[in-house]
């Protein structure tokens, strides 16, 4: 008796089907990402420039070490009480806008005892000393730079156009917050520092409570200028990257309280406490 033979599987359609599974699969799938602290950091320094070192009341020292203890500006601090420090840090010597209340208390930097008095009016040597931004003169050097770069030659041009934007924010920034506000200095910064022993919920820990410090500050000047928190405002312009009244909006809040959080080359000193 003859042997049958088996039919052959018509294998054409297979490379379809596992194409449109492949098509499913990537439309259906959540594919998770990393996730890490929004920084922005600065360029490179190129090893023939001088840095120029910042006053020291302008810095904001915050240490963590291999026990996952905390240091700030040269004392023992509980994580909790972190952020209310920075605050005080980002207030400084009056911001112009707000009225804010420091308690009394006594720093002891480098041997030195300094006094820390309230939102006076009075020089606060513990903290940076925030410098009147006036219309009068934001009107003054936007003058002058208009001129600049109507005269500037072309390879010049570009440069001089940003410092003269720069001063119309400033311009619109007043406007925007009702009147003269004052600004940090440049040179003011939070520096943080951790061991590479320190844990990596400590880093997490900390770096929050210095984020949540200018994100506080900066919502109460938003909600009190403007009816809304910051976040809101942010939320608003990332629908909708055309709306630029919002966006002026935002970058009033940020010359109020910039956020200048710098990580430093962490410490391999496990044999040290501090």
């Amino acid at each position: 008796m003859a042997r049958r033979e088996l039919q052959e599987i018509n294998a054409g359609s297979m490379a379809d089907i596992a194409f449109l599974l492949l098509i499913f699969w990537l439309v259906t799938t959540t594919i998770e990402s990393d996730e890490g602290i929004k920084r922005q950091l600065p360029p490179p320094v190129p090893p023939d420039i001088d840095v120029p070192q910042a006053k020291e009341q302008n810095v904001f020292n915050v240490k963590v070490n291999f026990l996952d203890a905390l240091l700030v500006e040269g004392l023992p601090l509980e994580i909790g009480q972190l952020k209310d420090k920075a605050k005080n840090f980002l207030i400084a010597t009056g911001d112009g806008i707000m009225v804010h209340e420091i308690e009394n208390q006594i720093i002891s930097k480098n041997r030195e005892v300094t006094f820390i008095t309230g939102a006076n009016g009075k020089t606060n040597a513990a903290f940076p000393e925030r410098e009147w931004v006036r219309k009068s003169e934001v009107k003054q050097k936007i003058a002058e730079y208009e001129q600049i770069v109507k005269m500037a030659a072309d390879k010049d041009k570009d440069a001089f156009q940003k410092v003269l934007d720069s001063w119309n924010e400033k311009l619109t920034t007043i406007q925007l917050l009702g009147g003269d506000y004052k600004e940090l200095p440049a040179s003011a910064l939070i520096s943080m520092q951790n061991d590479n022993n320190t844990t990596y919920d400590t880093y997490i820990q900390v770096q929050n409570e210095l984020q949540s410090a200018v994100n506080e500050l900066r919502d109460e000047v938003a909600l009190a200028k403007f009816g809304m928190s910051y976040r809101q405002l942010e939320d608003i312009y990332g629908r909708n990257k055309q709306d630029k009244k919002t966006l002026q909006k935002i970058t009033a809040v940020r010359a109020v309280y910039p956020q200048r959080i710098s990580e430093a080359e962490p410490r391999d000193v496990s044999s040290n406490y501090y």
